[in-house]
């Protein structure tokens, strides 16, 4: 055996609502969409039509041999107007999410992944502090519906994504530019973070069950100097590293705001995660407060580079402030000819298991190639290959190793000779 699993280590998948499901909705994405925002003019309304083809998307994961997989639910598709869920959209949820079950999948679900209805989004969405409890009712609707079949939940998916994106840069709906709204952004998306913990624990002990997991997904990326024997550059990574991801994730972790992120309700410090969900990529190689590749590295095809050793680095900071189980909810590359993408999965489980961390799940992303935010079609993540002509689905290369991978717990000598050993990273 080239790479052996320890027992107990699952695989699994991860994609999310809006990149997935299709559908015209009253979202955020869907009027960035019609705003002209997404750079190959792809429509979120088409992405994989998974909507409708739910069970053959379920069964074909269940064909890889997948034991478990995250998804999330659409806030605009149950609640398309305020305090007016939509009952038919959570039978459809609770129907998939039994499917899952009776193949064998334990869902993981998300609960904020990037999309907003548009009626919170008009009202100014996570900047304004009264606006909060719309989504706490929103995270309350579902541990009430579908917390009998659902005991692994993330809140919130890259609170610093969503927010940087959003606010600082404005790429992503609202398109606003504003330092201000960014970090009130993140303040408040740590107060949902905190009351979701709590709220989906009580729901779920009301209901008699006591293996509720709940954690959020962090973004997080290694920050190194491009010189480090430059001053000015080492301190531009550690502030770039504090401000990006180290202050948001103390907050959501035990309930510490510091500078520049404040607590503004007085909640009590404490653990409110069951575990570290980390979401992993890439590293930025930084000289100043703006984002850099390092030279002659290997990149994937968005030219982010490719550094396996840094999903270790990030977990590692992750123990130091909280021992929690490891969940990677998402790690996976933008691989547009499936070129790869085997030796991508096979480096980075390679730097997991050989880490000594107690690393229990890899959530792949993603299963299908998907909507891609405001990369649109163009960039491909998936273990599947999706025609968005037809949405035929054809499992690639990289998905029949994944599929090896998860049957035989771990990398065979003849898969690694199969699927990894030709394969190699463009440097520039």
């Amino acid at each position: 055996m080239r790479l052996q699993f320890p027992e107990g280590f699952l695989l699994g998948v991860s994609s999310a609502s809006a990149q997935i499901e299709g559908g015209e909705l009253d979202s955020n994405w869907n009027d960035w969409y019609r705003q002209g925002k997404i750079k190959d003019g792809s429509n979120p309304a088409v992405a994989d039509d998974h909507w409708n083809r739910w069970r053959e998307d379920c069964e074909l994961m269940a064909k890889l041999h997948l034991p478990i997989a995250r998804l999330g639910l659409e806030w605009a598709r149950i609640m398309p107007q305020r305090a007016q869920p939509d009952e038919a959209a959570i039978a459809r949820y609770r129907t998939e999410l039994q499917y899952l079950k009776e193949l064998g999948i334990r869902p993981l679900v998300t609960l904020h992944h990037f999309s907003n209805p548009m009626w919170f989004e008009r009202a100014g969405g996570f900047t304004r502090r009264e606006n909060l409890g719309d989504f706490i009712s929103f995270a309350q609707l579902c541990a009430e519906r579908f917390g009998d079949l659902v005991s692994d939940w993330i809140t919130i998916n890259e609170p610093n994504v969503y927010a940087t994106n959003g606010y600082f840069y404005g790429s992503w709906p609202p398109g606003h530019r504003s330092f201000s709204e960014t970090f009130a952004v993140l303040e408040n998306l740590a107060w949902c973070h905190i009351q979701c913990y709590t709220l989906l624990h009580e729901t779920r002990r009301n209901m008699g069950f006591t293996d509720t997991m709940v954690s959020f997904a962090n973004h997080l990326r290694v920050f190194d100097p491009e010189n480090p024997k430059n001053p000015i550059h080492a301190a531009a990574a550690r502030l770039s590293e504090y401000l990006f991801q180290g202050a948001i994730t103390e907050a959501m972790t035990t309930g510490v705001f510091r500078w520049p992120l404040h607590n503004r309700w007085h909640l009590q410090t404490g653990e409110y995660c069951d575990f570290h969900g980390l979401n992993y990529y890439s590293r930025s190689t930084v000289r100043g407060l703006a984002d850099g590749v390092r030279k002659n590295s290997p990149r994937n095809d968005l030219g982010w580079e490719i550094y396996p050793e840094g999903l270790v680095r990030c977990a590692e900071t992750l123990e130091k402030r909280l021992v929690r189980p490891i969940w990677v909810t998402e790690n996976g590359t933008c691989d547009n000819h499936d070129a790869f993408r085997a030796r991508y999965i096979y480096e980075h489980l390679e730097a997991i298991i050989h880490s000594g961390l107690p690393f229990e799940r890899y959530y792949h992303w993603c299963f299908c190639d998907n909507f891609e935010w405001i990369e649109g079609e163009s960039a491909r993540f998936g273990l599947v290959h999706v025609d968005y002509a037809t949405q035929a689905r054809t499992v690639k290369r990289s998905g029949m190793f994944y599929a090896d991978l998860i049957e035989n717990g771990g990398v065979t000598d003849a898969a690694y000779e199969a699927y990894v050993k030709e394969e190699a990273y463009r440097i520039e």
